[in-house]
């Protein structure tokens, strides 16, 4: 058996809360399906009636009523327009409620799931499907009044052909039958296809976008921009084909659908005819009006497959992580490879290249699965532990610092969402990076660019250790902290950690290829590469 679709039920639930916005659409949904078939039906008798008193004389012409029919048309085209606006503002509420909440819950699942799991995505798959993924689901949650609307115009059209002829009725509800049945088993195959090969298309798109243009200046330096527009284009040309092979099986399923409407309709038309004019024309323009509201049942069901391989790539973002355990405590004590620390302790990681440096970090934060028995916490095999357990012991400072799009400030605050700018600038201070924020526009509200681009490749690494400063957590991990920075300034941000050290009475466990941060250290670990 099939597990549940974590999707599925997350959207199921949100549709238990919003159920009086999705009840009430459905309602504006029926009220607009039958008052438009009974509009177009009252039409058609009306135009033919007056045509037929037209062509009978003057005594017939004063004989018609007119204001009846004509005080029907208001009503309907009145409950038409409001039940359609009810219908989208209702239904579009309650789904964008839903999306609002299924966003985040994604973004979530995707941040505490194992990191070679969360890693594996590219930024432009992750975007994919957070937007076009997603995307698809709101179509299907929009639709849920259709099965309503599709009733009622159904009911409506009925109701008006059977005074011209009871078999036509018959005959239209079984061809509006036909259509469904016809609909739900072609749809499937003719579209499963193509709709899974346009949603993995634009991710491979978007992921190809995202990698390039974070390269865009080496690009240009290496004379690379004409390839990676080459390479662009053979994405694009593969996801304009799936595209137009969707668009070819909704085509076909169209013409499909129409030919049995037309033939429902002759049948219709035939089946009234002998009585009168008036009457096959209302059964005529009803039974038009009344394949119209069934036509949101049968995009949904071409929609289907769309929708199915939407739930399938955002399943495994939604699937709940294992269940956590007790967090460590602030005075646990860490070994590593065979180094025990006490906390307080400073630990230099020293190494050539490639060796585990950054590795050992990243395990300790859960970036990546710890080596099995490298790591203890407390006695403890770090690997025994789900991903992340021991993150609340550790600041972390990565040797590629990343940036926000934001503000100085939004950036610190990462580190301590409740920090008010008194606590930013002391940290800033300790970074030695509060001089230069000083000097900016608007100090710690200044715009710091794209992912920092305003800043220099030093400012860069200061900001991102300032922001590790604000973390309470009872270690400090640092990679690489003056990497890129002169000789001077090194010193300087030197000093000013260890004099924050030990004010905090915090350890630290510092990987560095250069002597000054080493000097910390009361404890070492020189790591060899491993066979």
């Amino acid at each position: 058996m099939n597990a549940p679709s974590p999707t599925r039920a997350f959207l199921a639930a949100r549709a238990r809360r919003g159920w009086p916005d999705l009840l009430a659409a459905a309602a504006c949904g029926a009220a607009t399906a039958g008052a438009t078939t009974l509009l177009l039906g009252l039409s058609g008798w009306f135009l033919a009636g007056a045509a037929l008193a037209g062509a009978g004389g003057p005594l017939a012409v004063q004989a018609f009523n007119y204001l009846l029919p004509s005080a029907g048309f208001r009503a309907l085209a009145i409950l038409r327009t409001g039940g359609r606006y009810g219908e989208r503002l209702l239904g579009h509420r309650a789904a964008f409620g839903a999306l609002a909440a299924l966003r985040p819950a994604l973004f979530a699942g995707l941040a505490a799931s194992p990191p070679e799991q969360a890693l594996r995505l590219s930024s432009g798959e992750a975007s994919a499907r957070m937007v076009q993924d997603v995307n698809a689901t709101e179509t299907m949650f929009v639709r849920r009044s259709a099965p309503w609307a599709a009733a009622a115009g159904a009911g409506a059209a009925a109701a008006a052909i059977a005074p011209a002829s009871g078999w036509a009725a018959l005959v239209f509800l079984a061809g509006l039958g036909l259509q469904l049945a016809v609909s739900e088993a072609l749809a499937g195959r003719m579209t499963d296809g193509p709709a899974r090969q346009t949603q993995q298309a634009a991710g491979r798109l978007k992921g190809a976008l995202n990698t390039y243009m974070a390269a865009a200046a080496e690009l240009r330096c290496f004379g690379l921009t004409d390839a990676a527009v080459e390479a662009l284009m053979t994405h694009d040309a593969a996801l304009g084909g799936a595209m137009i092979r969707a668009r070819d099986a909704e085509a076909l399923l169209g013409l499909t659908q129409s030919a049995i409407s037309a033939v429902t309709l002759v049948l219709v038309a035939a089946l009234t005819a002998h009585g009168g004019l008036a009457l096959a024309a209302l059964a005529v323009l009803a039974a038009l009006a009344g394949q119209e509201g069934v036509l949101g049942l049968l995009r949904a069901a071409e929609q289907n497959s769309a929708y199915a391989e939407a739930v399938r790539r955002l399943d495994p973002l939604l699937e709940a992580p294992p269940a956590a355990s007790a967090p460590p405590t602030s005075g646990s004590r860490l070994e590593i490879d065979g180094v025990a620390l006490e906390p307080g302790d400073r630990l230099s990681v020293t190494g050539v290249s490639g060796v585990g440096k950054t590795r050992t970090l990243e395990a300790l934060v859960g970036l990546c699965p710890p080596a099995a028995g490298r790591i203890r916490i407390d006695g403890t095999p770090l690997e025994d532990r789900p991903p992340g357990w021991a993150r609340p012991l550790f600041a972390f400072a990565p040797q590629d610092c990343r940036l926000l799009t934001g503000t100085v400030a939004e950036n610190l605050r990462l580190g301590r969402p409740d920090a008010n700018d008194e606590t930013l600038w002391e940290a800033l201070a300790d970074a030695r990076l509060d001089t230069r924020v000083r000097q900016l526009s608007q100090g710690l509200a200044t715009w710091i660019g794209d992912g920092g681009d305003q800043l220099s490749g030093g400012e860069r690494r200061r900001l991102s250790l300032a922001r590790a400063y604000l973390r309470d957590a009872p270690w400090l991990l640092l990679d690489e902290p003056t990497e890129g920075l002169d000789r001077a300034v090194e010193a300087d941000l030197v000093a000013a950690l260890d004099r924050r050290l030990a004010r905090t009475g915090q350890g630290a466990v510092i990987v560095s290829h250069r002597p000054a941060p080493i000097t910390l250290c009361n404890r070492s670990l020189p790591m060899e590469p491993r066979a």
